[in-house]
């Protein structure tokens, strides 16, 4: 199984999403924001990170960009509640895997997850 990072300000939706990880086997880590998550990603080296696009402090583009920066090769997945086009666009280009709007559906993270993990 992966170790993930779950990135969110939402203390409520890291649980959330923790949760439903670690049923599935997953070993997971968490930060409350973008320059937290640049942190762990540095001393842990998780297999994917899963991060929300809209934080204080340091939002998650921002963070992407820094942690893709140290690693070229990390497999970071956006997740927000806002579908905006230009905001995926801006992901793909600064290194994102893949992009997942909020609500999110169990499946769709595992599928992601999944996929990323080959």
């Amino acid at each position: 199984m992966a170790r993930i990072l779950v990135v969110d300000d939402a203390q409520f939706m890291r649980m959330r999403i923790s949760r439903l990880l670690m049923a599935e086997g997953h070993q997971i880590l968490e930060a409350d924001d973008g320059s937290n998550a640049i942190a762990v990603y540095k001393s842990s080296r998780p297999d994917i990170v899963l991060m929300d696009v809209t934080m204080p402090k340091m939002d998650g583009l921002s963070a992407l960009r820094h942690i893709r920066e140290y690693d070229p090769q990390a497999k970071v997945v956006m997740l927000t509640a806002l579908g905006l086009e230009s905001v995926v666009l801006e992901a793909v280009k600064a290194g994102a895997k893949d992009f997942i709007v909020k609500p999110f559906e169990l499946p769709r993270v595992l599928s992601t997850i999944n996929k990323l993990m080959l």
